[in-house]
């Protein structure tokens, strides 16, 4: 078996966390690296030139990063191919990410587009769950929360109490101006998108 055929599964991320990634990569000013040899190169910058570094960070070999380096090999498998776009985007234009993280959890806040199921917990409420779309701004302070989780190492059913409370607050409640006590939840998260 060859050092390509050797490569490990790749672990997903929940839809909200990869939701919060293809949010930040909105923000890119230039697009990312697209050749297998242009990510390699960019990431081993990133890794201060460790091949070895590099391939545990994308689940191969160190021999196969130094021939995708030397340009020996250009088409990588699609496993290899993911975990290169998705380590080049995560250290792609770092500043750009991190002002416009910073601009929504002080000030701008963001939108949530999400299809889920929701279900209430409300004095008198007789509110069974079910599927809505709903799109709605978040306030600053919960982007904020949001942000924090996920730096701290945040798994997907961490995060979705806080989305859900942030959601809650601005679309079923309107910022505090009806349904006190109301508080949603939801599951079975069938699509969700973060705008900056």
């Amino acid at each position: 078996m060859s050092d390509h055929e050797q490569q490990q599964p790749i672990p997903r991320r929940g839809k909200v966390l990869e939701a919060l990634a293809r949010a930040e990569r909105q923000v890119f000013t230039r697009p990312a690296p697209k050749s297998a040899n242009a990510q390699v190169k960019f990431l081993l910058t990133r890794v201060k030139g460790s091949a070895r570094s590099l391939a545990e960070r994308v689940g191969t070999s160190t021999r196969t990063i130094e021939r995708y380096r030397a340009g020996k090999l250009k088409k990588p498998q699609k496993r290899l191919q993911a975990a290169l776009m998705e380590e080049t985007e995560s250290e792609w234009q770092p500043q750009v990410r991190a002002q416009a993280r910073a601009a929504a959890a002080t000030s701008r806040g963001m939108m949530v587009d999400v299809t889920a199921y929701f279900g209430f917990t409300c004095t008198g409420s007789s509110d069974d769950g079910r599927q809505r779309q709903i799109t709605t701004d978040i306030s600053p302070t919960y982007v904020k929360k949001i942000l924090e989780l996920r730096e701290a190492g945040a798994t997907e059913e961490d995060l979705h109490p806080i989305v859900a409370e942030a959601i809650t607050e601005s679309y079923f409640t309107e910022w505090g101006t009806r349904a006190a006590g109301l508080r949603a939840d939801f599951t079975q998260v069938l699509k969700i998108d973060f705008r900056f």
